[in-house]
């Protein structure tokens, strides 16, 4: 499997002009590239969480010239593939924050947790409720998410993300392989979730997915992983790869490839460690890098 060589310190662009001048920035030579990685909340999709409206036809062009585009994201595969029906042959789909890998419907790779495990966390997390944090739990599996939480407030956040959503009395009797558990803390998930569960959890990980989400994986699972094991099944290197992101569980898919995009409005770490500065999602930054940078 190639692993991803150290990213340089990303070009010095004036954060007052980043919009414009990041797409201007020597960027990769686009007969190299063979994989785009790319984040959908934040990164690919727009303020109003929709695909831009030249996404099908910008991915029918990379692909004319021997490019995937995958979308990566923590959101389930079937949300995602549901997406990007128009160009559903052949797409690569990085889900569950890199937990489960597909291409054209076949799995690439994945790693589950102990199913008893994943039991004992729910049940952990059931004590939390009991102390007053106002949380609901996703049991994501490979067949299914699973919920036991219904009421509005709840569903209103899980149906945007899980497309294959199943209702049961009690999380703890699924029959499922478990990708991951999605915790949504109605509050702010760092100040007792996500601390909490990243004690009881080790040695697995705990990551903050977004401002109202925490996600319990395998340790060592992340989308960095999960673009390095697609490297090294379509037989491509970092060099090859451009990846774009915009928060913290970008960080690793970001270091996976040599040519790193964060958006104009991605986290403080983001813009940190990413080698270039795309215009931000509401302004269709990752279309207007990719048709300037292959010309397109």
């Amino acid at each position: 499997m190639t692993s991803a060589p150290a990213t340089e310190p990303r070009s010095a662009v004036d954060l007052r002009d980043r919009d414009s001048a990041s797409v201007r920035e020597a960027g990769p030579d686009p007969a190299d590239i063979r994989l785009v990685v790319v984040d959908l909340d934040g990164t690919l999709l727009d303020g109003a969480g929709e695909l831009p409206d030249d996404t099908v036809a910008t991915i029918r062009a990379l692909r004319e010239r021997g490019v995937d585009v995958a979308p990566a994201s923590g959101r389930q595969h079937a949300t995602i593939a549901r997406l990007f029906t128009e160009v559903s042959d052949d797409l690569v789909v990085i889900a569950e924050n890199g937990a489960y890998v597909t291409r054209d419907g076949a799995e690439v790779s994945s790693h589950t947790l102990d199913l008893a495990w994943s039991r004992g966390v729910v049940e952990h997390t059931r004590r939390l409720g009991a102390r007053g944090v106002d949380l609901g739990v996703v049991l994501c599996g490979k067949t299914s998410a699973w919920i036991e939480r219904t009421d509005d407030a709840f569903l209103g956040e899980v149906e945007r993300y899980y497309a294959r959503l199943t209702t049961t009395d009690d999380l703890t009797a699924v029959e499922d392989e478990v990708l991951k558990l999605a915790v949504h803390d109605f509050g702010d998930p760092t100040a007792v979730t996500g601390p909490d569960l990243a004690a009881f959890c080790a040695p697995q990980q705990v990551v903050v997915s977004g401002h109202h989400w925490v996600d319990v994986m395998g340790v060592g699972v992340h989308k960095g992983l999960a673009v390095r094991e697609l490297q090294g099944a379509l037989g491509i290197t970092a060099a090859q790869t451009m990846a774009f992101g915009d928060y913290l569980n970008d960080l690793e898919m970001l270091g996976a490839a040599v040519h790193s995009y964060a958006m104009a409005n991605a986290h403080p770490a983001v813009l940190q460690a990413a080698r270039h500065v795309a215009p931000a999602n509401t302004d269709d930054g990752v279309l207007r890098t990719l048709r300037e940078v292959f010309t397109l």
